[in-house]
């Protein structure tokens, strides 16, 4: 049974300050505080900080952890060392994605970060595969607090107030340190497109550090950034949402992040099927789209070239930062070039677009 009504530790924080909230996965969370364009920017500009305790902490301890992790995983888990995040998949038998996940190496124990909405799936999942392994499994997200600091000043505000020499931390690498006097774990994650930080500290230190770190960011314009924001800022980066770009439908390298999976040395829950996916053409590809003028195509969005239908658009916005209608969608693969014209059908409406490279929006290094 779905929990309902979960709160995060800023819960309070986010009414006082007026933030819209909305139900996400059974946690009322805020989509704005101001606008989702100026919150958009901040990120882009200077910095802003998002509550993302909602998401799933899910850690993993005794002698089968890591052969465990690799079978349920698209990971080979003995190839993280200490202090490396990888982002993989868990898949059903299929071969279709039960989530896309993060896998965090502690020195004694692995976290895996988890999307929200398909966190009670994926622990029960855990749990039915975990017969014949040594391992404990913690579900310790109410526990936990969880929130991403993004953007070029994000290094600035969190630099003074930590012993660890930030510049030294490589993406998609954490250490465990103290951030205001505070035991936290800091990865140099996150899911904007820009530079930034994830901290997860206890549950009840959640809005003490949500303080500090918006006094400590005063100075360098920090802005409170709400879920609506986040979706905008993943899209421009070409980010797949689960729910949109990726479901149990769709196995990773048709989705295009073949990155995620580790084929070689490994034989995890759907190993064979991507093996046999990666031997064959891809029929549809996940491609970028631009759209003429302003209106947007959603998710469901049809793609016709003449009277064809050709493709179906995933995810869909109006872009703050190239100011233009872009979209993200699945398209007959010998379709997916560069500058290939097709229509969208928006809302009855035949709109032009054309296929462009994701991602829409990358940082200057």
């Amino acid at each position: 049974m779905t929990e309902t009504g979960l709160k995060t530790a800023c819960h309070e924080w986010h009414v006082e300050q007026d933030g819209r909230m909305v139900d996400f996965a059974g946690w009322e969370m805020p989509i704005q505080y101001t606008t989702i364009v100026l919150e958009h920017e901040a990120v882009r500009q200077r910095a802003g900080l998002f509550d993302v305790a909602h998401m799933g902490r899910l850690w993993f301890s005794g002698d089968d952890a890591e052969a465990f992790l690799s079978h349920v995983l698209t990971l080979n888990a003995s190839k993280l060392e200490v202090g490396q995040v990888k982002y993989g998949f868990v898949l059903n038998e299929q071969g279709g994605i039960l989530d896309d996940v993060l896998l965090y190496r502690l020195a004694n124990q692995f976290m895996l970060v988890v999307n929200a909405s398909n966190r009670e799936k994926i622990v029960n999942w855990l749990h039915q595969h975990q017969t014949g392994y040594t391992v404990t499994i913690e579900d310790k997200t109410t526990e936990q607090f969880m929130c991403a600091l993004q953007g070029p000043r994000a290094i600035d505000i969190l630099q003074p107030h930590t012993p660890a020499d930030l510049s030294q931390l490589g993406y998609y690498q954490l250490i465990e340190t103290t951030l205001f006097d505070k035991p936290v774990l800091l990865s140099r994650t996150g899911y904007t497109g820009e530079d930034g930080y994830e901290v997860i500290l206890p549950s009840d230190e959640g809005l003490f550090l949500w303080k500090a770190l918006m006094e400590a960011g005063s100075e360098f314009g920090i802005t409170a950034a709400g879920l609506g924001c986040r979706d905008t800022l993943r899209l421009e980066a070409a980010m797949p949402l689960y729910g949109h770009e990726l479901n149990e439908e769709i196995d990773p390298i048709t989705a295009g992040l073949r990155f995620g999976v580790h084929l070689k040395g490994t034989n995890f829950i759907g190993h064979d099927v991507l093996v046999k996916r990666t031997e064959s053409p891809r029929t549809v590809k996940r491609v970028g789209l631009q759209l003429e003028g302003r209106r947007i195509a959603r998710e469901g969005a049809l793609l016709f070239l003449g009277e064809e239908q050709v493709g179906e658009v995933t995810s869909g916005t109006f872009s703050p930062t190239l100011q233009e209608s872009i979209g993200m969608g699945y398209l007959r693969a010998d379709l997916a070039e560069t500058g290939q014209r097709l229509e969208v059908d928006v809302r009855g409406k035949r709109q032009p677009a054309q296929v462009v490279p994701l991602p829409f929006y990358k940082r200057a290094q």
